[in-house]
């Protein structure tokens, strides 16, 4: 009877080593694919862009896999600043400086062509404002590309100026920095159209 009752107590001791060994496997596996599924999605996460020709990684966020809407934000935060105007030196100074971080030397071309021209000298002359409603912009991601569209709205003591305005340009990421928060660099801007639409008398 003592081996028969010896044989059954190895035999439940076998059993419960088995069992726990079974458990402990399943935790372990279940442990590990957790660890490598999460992995996998962190990589998935991970993207390099360049700064100055050096790839740097980075991670994407919410933002970041919402791309299109920082790119149609900043197309319209670059046309705003741009172009929304008053008759002061020190406004005109600071708004054009803040949007030429947004933009890369096509936008400087642009804004010594008005300064050459006698834009801005004008509008103060006059005491005009200049205000800047979009309409509408386009976006073609795979190009990276957007066309804008609105309208430009100039004020002047006798007169109320309306005009046309679209342009064309490309989009391209960059480190984000307090000057430019939605890290993009617009790039090959040009204007497409900027015909007078109505001139009405005040």
């Amino acid at each position: 009877m003592a081996l028969i009752k010896n044989i059954e107590e190895k035999i439940k001791i076998n059993r419960t080593v088995s069992i726990a060994s079974i458990v402990a496997a399943l935790i372990v596996s279940t442990g590990a694919f957790i660890t490598a599924y999460s992995m996998v999605r962190n990589a998935q996460k991970s993207i390099y862009i360049l700064d100055n020709g050096v790839p740097l990684l980075v991670k994407q966020t919410d933002e970041m896999l919402n791309r299109p809407v920082e790119y149609k934000s900043q197309v319209e935060l670059f046309h705003r600043m741009f172009f929304t105007l008053a008759p002061d030196d020190e406004f005109i100074r600071e708004n054009i400086e803040k949007s030429l971080y947004l933009i890369d030397d096509s936008g400087k071309k642009e804004y010594a062509n008005l300064r050459d021209r006698g834009f801005y000298n004008q509008l103060i002359a006059s005491s005009g404002m200049m205000t800047m409603h979009t309409d509408s912009i386009q976006l073609d991601m795979s190009k990276k590309f957007f066309r804008y569209f609105g309208r430009q709205v100039i004020i002047r003591k006798t007169s109320v100026i309306t005009r046309n305005l679209i342009t064309e340009g490309a989009l391209q990421d960059i480190i984000r920095s307090p000057k430019n928060p939605h890290g993009v660099l617009l790039t090959n801007w040009r204007i497409i159209d900027n015909t007078e639409i109505t001139n009405r008398e005040r």
